[in-house]
Parts: structure tokens; sequence; C-alpha cells
């Protein structure tokens, strides 16, 4: 009989899991609390190690026909306005990590994926339910070294459910999480994240852009990139500031003004970027930034039969654009993992996890780093304008991450 895998949550995460999962050979089983898939508009970049994952899953045609992919990165002084560095991307990328570099807007890649489980898997998606919480077999005082064990959730609408494992996807605010580890809730990093999409048609000619362009200024950067094939844009600019009060619910109705008011020292040609949306007839969408420490063992992706993946086990902040990145190469990774079919399911899990945690931790503490360094003032402003104008490329370029850890799942 086939393993059955339960998983809370229908993000990208949780979508990706179960592709992962049901291409392993085992029948899914997903619980999404939202009566309807939906993703809040907004970019997402995928470096070459995604792109690779996505490849080997049979979606690389889905992918070109939703994304777009940019030629080069494009670093520039939000303050003054001069190019600081650039990173060359398109056939540069593919040729030096085997992938291109894409960025797509969330929806798009969610779309993608949601496809793909439903074209290649039998896996059941139950909207309007989720996982509140469950009991291990394998953990049980009672249970048996070497028998077969099981999982038992409780869902939202009152019901059990059986499984053999549970993956827990369902995001920086996870209650499998929390019943796992008994975890302190994620830490606000002081920083906002105004967010906008805006048709690439609506702007004049000169604010279009099919690359990306990182603008770094004291205590904030902005970003900008294509996305949906170029038609739109998205920009993001980060500032630091109080966070709202409710942070559960991340995407609230921006106030212009303050924004405003972030900028007022910026060059003419950034404010002009970020006019262009009050111009283009769109709005301003605002997310406070929360994380939680580096994975610290493996412990802290899975025990017995229950897995973390994606911001359940390590929310990060986007400062190296690799947040659904990680969640990607995660169920590549349990694909791999529950494939060994010799194993017991808690060994599977761990091997998952150990294959994992480190990598994660390592680009969990590089995006915190490199937060503080986009957003330095004074002379470490100073010296990193200017060891940016010195070594440009190599300091963009991150061949560790790009390369990745050599697991990708086998193809469809």
């Amino acid at each position: 009989m086939k393993k059955q895998g339960l998983v809370a949550g229908g993000g990208i995460g949780g979508m990706a899991a179960a592709l992962g999962a049901s291409r392993a050979g085992w029948e899914v089983r997903l619980y999404e609390r939202a009566a309807a898939f939906s993703e809040v508009g907004a970019g997402v970049q995928l470096g070459p190690n995604v792109v690779r994952r996505l490849q080997a899953w049979g979606l690389q045609k889905a992918l070109q026909e939703v994304a777009a992919f940019p030629t080069r990165l494009q670093v520039r002084s939000a303050t003054g306005g001069r190019e600081l560095a650039e990173l060359p991307l398109g056939n540069t990328a593919i040729e030096r990590y085997g992938a291109a570099y894409a960025t797509i807007h969330r929806a798009d890649l969610h779309g993608l994926l949601l496809a793909a489980v439903g074209k290649y898997t039998d896996a059941q998606l139950n909207l309007g339910q989720a996982i509140e919480g469950f009991a291990d077999g394998s953990t049980a005082r009672t249970a048996i070294p070497g028998a077969e064990t099981a999982i038992t959730v409780r869902t939202s609408l009152g019901k059990e459910v059986e499984g053999d494992a549970l993956i827990g996807a369902d995001g920086l605010w996870s209650r499998t999480r929390l019943q796992l580890l008994g975890d302190v809730p994620p830490r606000p990093t002081g920083h906002l994240a105004y967010r906008a999409l805006v048709p690439q048609g609506a702007l004049p000619s000169s604010l279009r852009t099919q690359q990306v362009t990182v603008w770094l200024g004291p205590r904030l950067h902005v970003v900008q990139y294509p996305v949906r094939r170029g038609e739109l844009q998205n920009l993001v600019v980060i500032i630091e500031g109080p966070a709202p009060a409710d942070l559960q619910h991340w995407d609230h109705a921006a106030n212009a003004a303050d924004l405003e008011g972030a900028l007022q020292d910026a060059c003419p040609a950034l404010r002009h970027v970020v006019d262009g949306v009050a111009a283009a007839g769109t709005g301003w969408r605002l997310w406070p930034l929360s994380d939680r420490p580096p994975v610290r063992n493996a412990g802290e992706m899975a025990q017995g039969l229950v897995a973390l993946l994606g911001d359940a086990a390590h929310p990060m902040v986007p400062y190296l654009a690799q947040g659904a990145g990680m969640a990607i190469e995660d169920a590549a990774e349990l694909q791999r993992a529950l494939s060994m079919h010799d194993l017991e399911v808690p060994l599977r899990l761990t091997r998952y996890a150990l294959n994992r945690w480190q990598r994660n931790a390592r680009v969990q503490a590089r995006a915190r780093r490199n937060g503080r360094i986009f957003h330095a003032v004074g002379p470490v402003r100073w010296g990193r304008d200017a060891s940016l104008r010195l070594l440009g490329q190599r300091l963009l370029d991150l061949p560790w991450l790009y390369r990745g850890d050599g697991s990708v799942a086998s193809s469809l």
C-alpha cells in the first residue's frame, strides 16, 4: 500500500511539497484554511538553483509561459543615482549554473505548481479546512520499535484524519511548528516593505524595465523587476519603521504619505520610479517583515512523523530573494527522502532535515546580513559602495547559492 502524506498549507511551499511527495510514490492529502487558492499580488525572484528544481519536475515550459527572464541585475545609489555594480544574468546564468534567473508573479508561481499537482498527481486538495493539531504515534511511549506507526491530525472542521507523515507547510505562523517545537512567535524586524505591481504599458517608456534594479540608500532600499512575461513591473520599497499591531495579516493598505517621507532624500531618478505607481493608478500594499533565528539543528525541521517546510521551518527576510526558493528546494529534497522506501518514515524525514537545515540556516543568516549592508549608514555605507564599484560582479554573484547542493529531484 502507498504511504499517506498529509500536508498542512496550500501556498507555494505546500503545493511544492504535495508535488514532491506524490512523485515519491505517496498518496497526498493537502489541507488549506482558505476557501479558495489565492496569492497576494507580489513578485518573486527565482535563482538558477530554484529554476533547476522546476525543470526537474517538468515545469520549464510552464515557467517560460508566465515568468520574465532579466538579462542583468544592476545596483544603484538611492541618493546619487549612479550605478555601483552589475551582474549579467540571462545566458550568463544559464552557462554558469545550468538554468536562467527568473522573476515571476507569486500567483503565477503558485498557479503552475497547482496545475502540476492536478495534472501529474492524484493529490486530494481540501479547501476551507486547516490542520489544527496532531498526535504522532511514533513518539508514543507504547510505540514498538520497528512497528508501523501513524500520525492523526485534527482539522478545523472537527475531522480526524490518519496518515503516515505530516508535512507542516503552513507558513510563518505555523500551527504545526507551534505544537512540534513549542516556539515563540516570529520576531518583528523593524523593517516595512511597501509593494506595488504596475502595468508596464501604463508607465512612460523611461520607467519600464526588463532587468532587476536594486537601489541602496541609508536605512532603506528599493527593488524593481519585471514579472508576468514582462507585462508588469514589481516594485518593493523597504524602509525601517514601526510595525503595525496586527502582524499575522501581512497585507495592509499602505500610507503613501509615509513612503514619500521616507524617500525625501532619494535621487530624482528613484523618485520618478516610485511616483510612477500613483501615475499608473495603482496603489501600495504594506508588508511588515518578521523572521526567526537561523535553524540550529535538524530537529527543528523534523521529529518523528512530522517535518516542517518553507516558512514554517525557516522564515527569512527577503534580502537574498530566496524565501520561495528554499521552500521549493525543501520539497525537492523531501521527494528524495520519501522515496527511500527501505527506511522507516521517521528516518526518511530525519534524512530530509539533515540534508536541508544547514543550507537553510546559511541562507537565513546571509539574508539578515544583507539587510544590514543594504541599509548601512555612515562609513559602512561608504565602504559598501566603494567595494561594489571595485569588485562588482564578484560580490553580487553567489556560486554557493546558485549551484545549490546537488540534490535535484528526478524528473517527472
